[in-house]
């Protein structure tokens, strides 16, 4: 190329090079995570118990990301590196959202019935384990019509679909693998404060 000729951004990659000069994604997710843990604090009136259920996020992150490299590895030994394109990009930051979202929800929910069960007098353990089995139910039920309603996000097919898909492989690994994971741990560490 000569050197009077030059090069520049335009369109989404310009908007994409501007983002990376702003605020890293690190400390949104930290700020987020700093938010909700006090309006947590601020519903139990209590500084330990937003623990139990924030305890449910890094389970349902690192478990996402492990998802994206594994199906990212998978389809590497089959398909031609133009169309493995599972990155950790700005739509595996939605879904990201999206599913620390869907675990802090579960987890408020076992912690909301086991804080009851706890008030009116139950023993700790006894508390956490009937919130936790009074709230599997419903919570499978919602997981398992997340799951088959994310399926089409993570077959897609067709224009914009890598976009899809790794909204889906993203959102769709909580719900699939975590699930029983977390929900006994929001009712192990419950009600501790």
């Amino acid at each position: 190329m000569p050197p009077e000729m030059g090069f520049d951004y335009i369109g989404m990659s310009y908007q994409e090079k501007k983002a990376q000069q702003g605020v890293p994604p690190a400390a949104i997710f930290g700020l987020s995570l700093l938010f909700v843990f006090l309006i947590l604090s601020a519903l139990y009136e209590s500084w330990t118990l937003p623990f139990t259920v924030l305890l449910s996020t890094p389970v349902a992150v690192f478990g996402a990301f492990f998802i994206l490299w594994l199906r990212r590895i998978l389809l590497a030994a089959f398909l031609p590196p133009y169309m493995v394109q599972i990155e950790t990009d700005v739509y595996s930051q939605i879904g990201l959202v999206m599913l620390i979202g869907l675990a802090a929800k579960n987890a408020i929910l076992i912690v909301e019935f086991a804080k009851d069960e706890y008030d009116q007098g139950k023993p700790l353990v006894d508390a956490a384990l009937t919130g936790a089995k009074l709230r599997l139910r419903p919570i499978l039920m919602t997981s398992l019509a997340f799951i088959f309603g994310c399926i089409p996000l993570w077959t897609a097919a067709g224009a914009g679909a890598v976009a899809r898909q790794i909204m889906g492989t993203t959102v769709n690994r909580r719900h699939a693998g975590g699930q029983r994971h977390r929900h006994f741990l929001c009712a192990g560490g419950v009600l501790r404060g």
